[in-house]
């Protein structure tokens, strides 16, 4: 298979988690009540997981690898403040799409930075798709949540607008695999721009969604998706 195709449908493959997340939501009905705020939670937390097992055991490392530390740390900084800046902006507005956005703002950027591994023959490029997917499938689990509750869009036009969203995946990775993969620092601070960004979500909108009175179990969600996540790490390195 060209390199190029497999940059394609490897993205293509981590964008489509985004709407299985919205159809195992709408589909996702439990007889009691207390399992299905249980497995609400522990989903919402293994995205969580997976979304700092991204940073921690691949955007950060390569970044930091092609940046001189105060660049790194600069570009970590404003990605941090940059969807800060995107929360405020759609709190002020009164969307009921701000996981949708939060989704696709750092999908783009890690897309992005997965063509570019592709293209310099990175070994973990097979490795971020699939923690692109890890992190993808709850937060559409979780956005689909938030814009049926709102009542503002039909089902359908939801899981459609996700399918619509997975298309700019492949976009954005052919666009770091053809003109970013000879620029290797620009490559860096996409990577930590996108890091800072994941590192507030996480922090904004996952890890306080996740504790439930009185229940334990969904903070393992996170302990899960992290552990995936350094399990590729560790096979990929071997």
């Amino acid at each position: 298979m060209p390199l190029l195709l497999t940059v394609v449908t490897t993205t293509l493959l981590a964008g489509l988690a985004m709407p299985l997340g919205a159809v195992i939501a709408r589909f996702e009905k439990f007889q009691s009540e207390w399992f299905e705020q249980e497995f609400r939670h522990m989903v919402t937390a293994f995205g969580g997981g997976a979304l700092l097992s991204a940073v921690a055991l691949v955007l950060v490392p390569e970044g930091i690898a092609n940046l001189a530390p105060l660049f790194a740390c600069a570009w970590l900084v404003v990605g941090g403040l940059c969807f800060m800046g995107l929360d405020i902006f759609l709190n002020k507005i009164n969307t009921p799409a701000s996981q949708l956005a939060a989704m696709l703002s750092d999908f783009i950027p890690e897309s992005i930075a997965l063509g570019a591994a592709f293209a310099t023959g990175n070994n973990h490029a097979y490795l971020l798709a699939a923690l692109i997917a890890l992190q993808n499938l709850p937060e559409g689990f979780s956005a689909y949540l938030e814009l049926n509750s709102s009542h503002v869009y039909k089902t359908s036009k939801i899981i459609i607008i996700f399918l619509l969203m997975a298309l700019l995946g492949p976009v954005a990775a052919v666009i770091g695999f053809l003109w970013l993969a000879e620029s290797p620092q620009i490559i860096a601070a996409v990577m930590l721009f996108a890091s800072g960004g994941i590192l507030y979500a996480i922090f904004q909108d996952v890890a306080p969604q996740v504790k439930l009175e009185k229940h334990w179990a969904p903070p393992m969600g996170a302990v899960f998706g992290f552990v995936l996540g350094m399990l590729g790490l560790m096979l990929t390195t071997q």
